[in-house]
């Protein structure tokens, strides 16, 4: 499956660059090309993310001084709880795969309006 391999080769020039890549590149691959439903491609996006991917990248940007680790460190809590809340509230049975993808379309919809026209 060489779309994997490009949608994480993609996703991590990306993620080095701005920071993104496993919600914006790899879950549209995995549920448009892949056929994957919404919830197993997050599923799947976030056990491929589980290892320090991003270590080497932060390494380059703490040279550069580029790196805030108190505030990091405080992202990282917050990730860690918002994760757990976040995947436990989303595979409940009330919430659908569409709702998920219109969800996450409106979402990067709104964080792309913000980032074009907005200071």
């Amino acid at each position: 499956m060489y779309q994997l391999f490009l949608a994480g080769l993609i996703a991590g020039i990306v993620g080095g660059m701005f920071g993104i890549g496993g919600g914006l590149i790899i879950i549209p691959v995995m549920t448009f090309l892949l056929g994957m439903s919404q919830k197993a491609a997050v599923g799947t996006s976030l056990a491929a993310q589980l290892l320090p991917i991003g270590a080497l990248a932060v390494v380059v940007y703490y040279k550069e001084g580029h790196l805030n680790i108190k505030y990091a460190l405080l992202l990282a809590l917050g990730m860690v709880l918002g994760n757990l809340f976040g995947a436990s509230f989303t595979n409940q049975n009330f919430i659908s795969d569409i709702f998920m993808k219109r969800s996450y379309g409106v979402l990067m919809i709104f964080v792309g309006f913000k980032y074009l026209f907005l200071k």
